[in-house]
């Protein structure tokens, strides 16, 4: 998470944005494909897998094939990185601590292990 909160700002989401993301299903500052996209994210990260016909029919309404192939491979990706570093304990850089604090602390985030 504290990685992905950096790489959000760094990429041009804005602050305001970043914070709205636990409430993306009803903020302003999200765009149908975009809800779509993190709900698709979410239940494909879910275990059990949680990706539904519907779900996966309401996609393709605002995403090409090759763009859902995209979003379910990085959801595939971040997801083998969090369960190896969360069972390395890999420590975290100093920015990504610092910008996690500053942005994503108040919903839950801790340093926890990776802070050794």
């Amino acid at each position: 998470m504290a990685h992905n909160a950096g790489g959000s700002l760094q990429q041009g989401i804005g602050k305001e944005k970043l914070a709205a993301v636990w409430e993306y299903k009803t903020s302003p500052y999200y765009s149908e494909a975009e809800r779509a996209a993190l709900d698709l994210a979410i239940a494909a990260a879910s275990q059990p897998n949680d990706v539904t016909d519907e779900l996966f029919a309401h996609v393709k309404q605002h995403w090409t094939e090759g763009q859902i192939i995209e979003i379910v491979a990085l959801v595939s990706y971040f997801g083998f990185m969090n369960r190896f570093n969360d069972t390395m304990a890999t420590p975290l850089e100093e920015e990504p601590i610092e910008t996690a604090r500053e942005h994503i602390s108040q919903h839950g985030w801790t340093l926890g292990k990776h802070g050794r």
